[in-house]
C-alpha cells in the first residue's frame, strides 16, 4: 500500500475533469496512483461541494485536495472532512477566511511542504508557474 494520499482534482468553472488528464499522467510518471478529478455540475457551489464531499467519502486513506481556479473555491467548503490532509489551490479566485478555513477548530493545523504539484507539472495544464499559490497541509 502506498503512503501517498489520494489526490482529488477539482477543476475550474470554465473546465471539466478531462482537463486534468496531462496532470494525471505526469502525476502518475511521478508514481502517484491515486488520482481523482471530480465532474463538477457547476449549478452552485453548494451543489459543486457536495459533488467533492462524495468523492472524497469514496476514498479509503488520506485525499489531497486540489482545485483550480473556482475548484479552489469549491476545495476551501469541501475540505472538513477527516480524511482531508491537505488543500491545494491553484489561482483561487480568493483565499478563504479563517472561519472558512477547513476544520479550523475541530484540529490544529500543522504546516509543511508537499512536493507533489511542481510547475513543470502544472504547465502541462496550460497554467504559467506563477500562477500558483502556496500550498500547506493539514495533518
Amino acid at each position: 500500500m502506498s503512503d501517498k494520499p489520494t489526490i482529488v482534482l477539482v477543476h475550474g468553472f470554465w473546465g471539466g475533469a478531462a482537463h486534468w488528464s496531462k496532470v494525471i499522467v505526469e502525476l502518475s510518471r511521478k508514481g502517484y496512483t491515486a488520482l481523482r478529478a471530480v465532474e463538477l455540475p457547476l449549478t452552485s457551489l453548494a451543489d459543486d461541494t457536495q459533488r467533492t464531499h462524495k468523492r472524497v467519502a469514496q476514498q479509503s486513506g488520506p485525499v489531497l485536495l486540489v482545485g483550480h481556479s473556482y475548484g479552489g473555491a469549491v476545495i476551501s467548503e469541501a475540505g472538513d472532512m477527516p480524511n482531508v490532509v491537505g488543500l491545494v489551490s491553484i489561482s483561487p479566485p480568493s483565499r478563504p477566511t479563517p472561519a472558512r478555513a477547513p476544520a479550523a477548530s475541530a484540529r490544529p493545523l500543522r504546516r509543511r511542504r508537499l512536493p507533489i504539484l511542481r510547475p513543470t507539472a502544472m504547465a502541462i495544464y496550460g497554467l504559467r508557474a506563477t500562477s500558483f499559490t502556496r500550498a500547506s497541509a493539514r495533518i
